[in-house]
């Protein structure tokens, strides 16, 4: 017979949809560097406690805050028709003073 999934591994499972990417761009990099923040694209329904509870278990980091932005799609022309890109949210995520997320690589310092 196969076990019920524990409350611990649904948790788990669902901290592990909430960061969909990392953002990169300028302004990211420039706030990375200056501020120790990072910042992710997110499911559209996350919580600033379940981003936080994610990051802490993907990369195993100490966060100190969590600020969320939601981004409105843009309206872009096609042809004669108008269409709209999807919104989207994103989460800037501080981490405390020392800690380190390093994407290329995969893992913390």
């Amino acid at each position: 017979m196969s076990q019920a999934p524990t409350p611990l591994t649904k948790r788990q499972e669902r901290l592990m949809q909430v960061l969909l990417a990392p953002v990169v761009s300028e302004k990211s990099t420039y706030i990375a560097d200056k501020r120790n923040q990072y910042v992710f694209h997110v499911v559209s329904n996350a919580t600033k406690p379940e981003i936080k509870a994610a990051v802490e278990l993907m990369f195993k980091t100490q966060v100190k805050s969590v600020s969320v932005a939601n981004v409105r799609g843009k309206e872009k022309r096609f042809g004669r028709f108008m269409g709209r890109r999807n919104s989207w949210k994103k989460a800037y995520v501080a981490l405390l003073p020392g800690q380190e997320i390093n994407f290329a690589e995969g893992e913390t310092k």
